[in-house]
């Protein structure tokens, strides 16, 4: 079975059904008929909480967290090496700390990774990254 890793970014995309919000109902409906495994990291769910919150209030924040738990994901807890890869993305990148752990967890399970945040162009040499626009 495939495996995805989604960025906020993407998430973002999809609850602002901004440009590129057709792409990622892709990725969902993939997961749907089963041949995908879809998973994000506890850092980027927060970073799509704060991000809810700060452009709209606990009330939007409140939807996104709704939303959030009928989408067919998975939430994959941060571990020791799942927080020092991602540091020693941080260390070597431009790249924000959220970003850092979306990537570190593409690595660890070696999937392709969701995203439209022009960050991730520092890493796609390393990593499979699914680019929407």
């Amino acid at each position: 079975m495939k495996q995805t890793i989604l960025d906020s970014y993407a998430l973002i995309t999809y609850l602002e059904r901004q440009q590129g919000y057709e792409e990622v109902c892709v990725v969902f409906q993939e997961s749907v008929d089963k041949n995908r495994e879809i998973y994000l990291s506890v850092i980027n769910w927060g970073e799509v909480i704060y991000h809810a919150l700060r452009t709209g209030g606990e009330q939007k924040a409140q939807r996104a967290i709704d939303v959030m738990a009928a989408l067919p994901f998975e939430i994959v807890e941060v571990d020791k090496e799942l927080t020092l890869q991602a540091a020693q993305l941080k260390a070597s990148h431009r790249m924000s700390y959220a970003d850092c752990f979306a990537a570190a967890l593409a690595m660890k399970k070696k999937c392709e990774l969701v995203t439209g945040d022009k960050e991730f162009k520092q890493v796609e040499k390393t990593l499979r990254i699914r680019w929407i626009t």
